[in-house]
């Protein structure tokens, strides 16, 4: 096996035309949806910006959903390995 088949995961061939395939149906969704590549950049530059404008906001939510989880599932766990324990 050659160094370029192994880092491709199959003969150049093979990967070339798979590629083909995968870019053709993305192109045919993004041209059905409307979309341009510079659409999907700017989303993501977006998504960023967004989180970043969150700010500790969206930690304190999180956190504060792992407080909230962990209020049930900690003494469940402790229970559970008491009632466990006894056997």
């Amino acid at each position: 096996m050659s160094a370029l088949t192994r880092f491709l995961g199959d003969s150049p061939f093979r990967v070339i035309l798979k590629l083909l395939v995968v870019s053709f149906l993305v192109g045919l969704v993004m041209n059905a949806f409307g979309w341009s590549p510079m659409d999907v950049l700017y989303g993501i530059q977006k998504f960023f910006r967004d989180l970043w404008n969150l700010g500790f906001h969206a930690i304190d939510r999180f956190l504060g959903y792992i407080l909230l989880g962990a209020a049930i599932v900690v003494p469940a766990f402790i229970l559970l390995r008491i009632a466990s324990y006894r056997k």
